[in-house]
C-alpha cells in the first residue's frame, strides 16, 4: 500500500496553484492586505516606540541626575563648616550620598515609573481583552491571580536574593581597597599589605556565609513558588477543557485568555518586584531634599549682608565665648578678648589644643562664636557678606590643600582669571618659581592626589603663592611651618615674610623661631590671652607663663639660640658642604 506523502512526493502539484489560491481568497484580499499592514505596522511601530521611550527615558534619567547631582553639590558646599565635623556627614559619606543618591533616584523616578506604567497598561488591555472573548475562564484567573502575581514574586524575589549581599560585598571591598591604595605608603612602611588582603577576603566571606544561608531559604521559596504557579495554571486549563468539552466555549479562546491573562501575571509580579527599589529610591529622595532644603547656619552669600568692598585690615574679638558644634560641651575660649591693628602681626603661642587655630577659624567664619563679637574694621562679621570678606582673606594651612591638578591650577585658584603672568609672578614671590622650572612639565606638572608628588615645603610654598596671587589685605598662617626641616623653614619663612610686609597677619605657631619679627605675641591658655608682648619681652621673662605654654621645643630652640647657635644658618652650612 502506497502512502499518501509517496503519492504527493511521486505526483507534484503543478505549478500555478499557489495563484489559484489566491484567486479563490480574492473576496478576502482586502482584509488580506489591512492584515497585511496591520503586520507590518506592529513590527515596525512596536520597535520604534520601544527606541523613543528608551531614548526619552534615558535622556530624562541622565539629566535628572546631573541636575540633582549639580545641586546636592551646591548644597552641600554652601554648608558651613560646622556640619561636616558631624559623624554623619564626614566626607566618605558625603562622597557617597552624591554618588548613590542621584542614581537610586533616576533608577526609581526615570527608569522604574515607565516599566510600571508600561505594565500597568497592559494589565488594563489584558482584562478588558480578556473578558470580552472568555468572561467565564477571565473570572477564574482573576480569582487566582494574586497567587499567580505572588509566585512570579517569589521566583524573581529568590533569584534576586543574592544581588544584594554582592553588592554590599563590593561596596566594602572597594573601600578597603580603596584606602589601601590611597594610603600605599603607610601599607608599604608597615608591611600591611597581608593584613589588607585579610581584610579584603574576610569582608568576601562574611555574605558568602549568609548567602549560603539564605540560598536553603531561597530555594524552598522558588520550590513552592512553582508548585503555587504550575497549580494555578492546572486549574486553569482543567477548567478552561471543562467548558470546551460541554461546548460552552472553544478551545481558541480558552488559550488567547490563559496566555495572555498568566503573561500579563509576570508583567504584574516584575512590577511588584520592583518595590525595593521603589522604596529605596523614594528614600534617596528623602536624603537629596534633606539637603536641598537645609537652611544653613552661616549663608556665605546671604544678599542682604553689606557687601565688602575694601578691607583696613582691623581685627577684635571681644569678649569671646566658643565651643565647637560638635563638642559643645567643651569650652574653647571663655571671655577671650584680642586687638590686632591694621597691618599689625599677630602672633598666637601655646599649648596644644589651646585654641590657636580656633581663632583662625572664627576670623574665617568658619564658626559663629557663642557669645561675644568677632569684628573687622570694627564691624561684626556676621553682618558682612561672607563671599566678598572671604575674598580679602588669605590662609596658609599647616597641611596645605592641593588638588589633583597641574601646579598652574593650583596656585591659580587663589584668583578668578588669573593669567599665566601673574600665576608666576606670584610663585616666584612664594619660592615656587625656582624648583618648578626645574621639572620637565614645569608648571604643568600633575601634583597627584594631596599633593603627593611634591615635599612638604614644596606644597606649602605652593599653597603660599595662592596667597600672594589672591593679595588679601589679611593673612591667616596657621602653623605653615610646623613640620618642615631647619632648611626648608628657612626658604618658607623668607616667603612669609615676603608675603606678610603690609599686611594684617595673624601666625599660629609652636616654634617662637619663625615669629621673631612680629609685631605681638599673644600666649593663649584656658581659653584666653594670659600673656602678650614682643618676641624678645616674652623669651627675656624665664618664669612666666610662655615657656608653660610652648612646646618643648621652642625652649631647646631658644635655649640653643640664647648659646649662640642658629640652626637654620647651621642647616644651610651643612647643606653646603654635601
Amino acid at each position: 500500500m502506497i502512502s499518501n506523502a509517496e503519492t504527493d512526493r511521486k505526483n507534484p502539484a503543478p505549478d500555478g496553484y499557489f495563484c489559484r489560491l489566491l484567486k479563490l481568497n480574492a473576496p478576502e484580499w482586502p482584509y488580506s492586505i489591512m492584515g497585511a499592514v496591520g503586520s507590518v505596522l506592529s513590527g515596525f511601530i512596536g520597535p520604534t516606540f520601544a527606541i523613543v521611550m528608551s531614548n526619552m527615558i534615558e535622556y530624562n534619567g541622565r539629566n535628572l541626575t546631573t541636575r540633582v547631582r549639580r545641586m546636592m553639590l551646591a548644597a552641600i558646599l554652601r554648608n558651613e563648616v560646622g556640619w561636616f565635623d558631624e559623624e554623619e556627614h564626614n566626607s566618605s559619606l558625603v562622597a557617597a550620598r552624591l554618588a548613590t543618591d542621584a542614581a537610586d533616584v533616576k533608577s526609581a523616578i526615570a527608569e522604574r515609573i515607565s516599566v510600571i506604567l508600561q505594565n500597568m497598561t497592559s494589565l488594563l488591555t489584558s482584562f478588558i481583552v480578556a473578558f470580552i472573548v472568555e468572561w467565564r475562564v477571565s473570572l477564574l484567573i482573576l480569582a487566582t491571580f494574586p497567587l499567580l502575581v505572588l509566585a512570579n514574586f517569589a521566583q524573581q524575589l529568590s533569584l534576586k536574593g543574592f544581588a544584594g549581599d554582592t553588592a554590599k560585598a563590593h561596596a566594602k571591598t572597594s573601600m578597603i581597597a580603596g584606602e589601601g591604595v590611597s594610603n600605599i605608603r603607610t601599607v608599604a612602611a608597615f608591611n600591611a599589605q597581608d593584613k589588607i588582603l585579610s581584610l579584603f577576603c574576610y569582608e568576601l566571606r562574611v555574605p558568602q556565609r549568609r548567602s549560603l544561608r539564605r540560598s536553603q531559604t531561597s530555594g524552598l521559596l522558588f520550590g513552592l513558588s512553582q508548585l503555587a504557579l504550575y497549580a494555578s495554571e492546572a486549574l486553569i486549563l482543567w477548567y478552561g477543557a471543562h467548558l470546551v468539552s460541554k461546548g460552552s466555549s472553544t478551545f481558541s479562546k480558552v488559550i488567547k485568555v490563559f496566555v495572555v491573562l498568566v503573561i500579563t501575571a509576570n508583567s504584574v509580579a516584575e512590577t511588584v518586584s520592583l518595590a525595593p527599589e521603589i522604596i529605596r529610591g523614594g528614600e534617596a529622595v528623602g536624603s537629596v531634599f534633606s539637603i536641598l532644603d537645609r537652611s544653613t547656619r552661616i549663608d556665605s552669600d546671604d544678599p542682604e549682608a553689606e557687601p565688602v568692598e575694601a578691607v583696613h585690615g582691623e581685627i577684635e574679638l571681644r569678649h569671646v565665648d566658643f565651643a565647637y558644634p560638635s563638642r559643645s560641651d567643651v569650652p574653647v575660649f571663655k571671655d577671650l578678648n584680642l586687638r590686632i591693628r591694621a597691618g599689625q602681626s599677630q602672633a598666637l603661642v601655646g599649648a596644644s589644643g589651646c585654641g590657636k587655630s580656633s581663632v583662625i577659624a572664627l576670623i574665617e567664619r568658619f564658626y559663629d562664636p557663642t557669645a561675644g563679637k568677632v569684628m573687622i574694621d570694627g564691624k561684626d562679621i556676621r553682618r558682612l557678606n561672607l563671599k566678598s570678606l572671604r575674598l580679602k582673606i588669605g590662609l596658609v594651612q599647616q597641611e596645605p590643600a592641593l588638588f589633583a591638578a597641574s601646579i598652574f591650577d593650583n596656585i591659580a585658584y587663589g584668583k578668578d582669571g588669573a593669567t599665566e603672568a601673574e600665576v608666576i609672578e606670584a610663585a616666584r614671590a612664594a619660592n615656587v618659581h625656582g624648583f618648578v622650572s626645574a621639572l620637565p612639565d614645569g608648571y604643568k606638572t600633575p601634583v597627584g592626589e594631596r599633593g603627593v608628588q611634591l615635599s612638604g615645603g614644596q606644597k606649602q610654598r605652593i599653597a603660599i603663592a595662592r596667597s600672594v596671587l589672591k593679595d588679601p589685605a589679611i593673612l591667616l598662617l596657621d602653623e605653615a611651618t610646623s613640620a618642615l626641616d631647619a632648611e626648608s623653614e628657612c626658604v618658607l619663612q623668607e616667603a612669609l615674610e615676603r608675603l606678610m610686609r603690609g599686611r594684617t597677619t595673624v601666625l599660629v605657631a609652636h616654634r617662637l623661631s619663625t615669629i621673631r619679627g612680629v609685631d605681638s605675641i599673644g600666649v593663649v591658655q584656658d581659653g584666653r590671652i594670659v600673656e602678650q608682648g614682643s618676641h624678645s619681652e616674652l623669651v627675656s621673662r624665664a618664669d612666666g607663663d610662655i615657656l608653660d605654654s610652648c612646646s618643648s621645643s621652642t625652649i631647646t630652640y631658644e635655649r640653643e639660640r640664647r648659646e649662640g647657635f642658629d640652626q637654620r644658618n647651621m642647616a644651610l652650612l651643612v647643606g653646603n658642604y654635601v
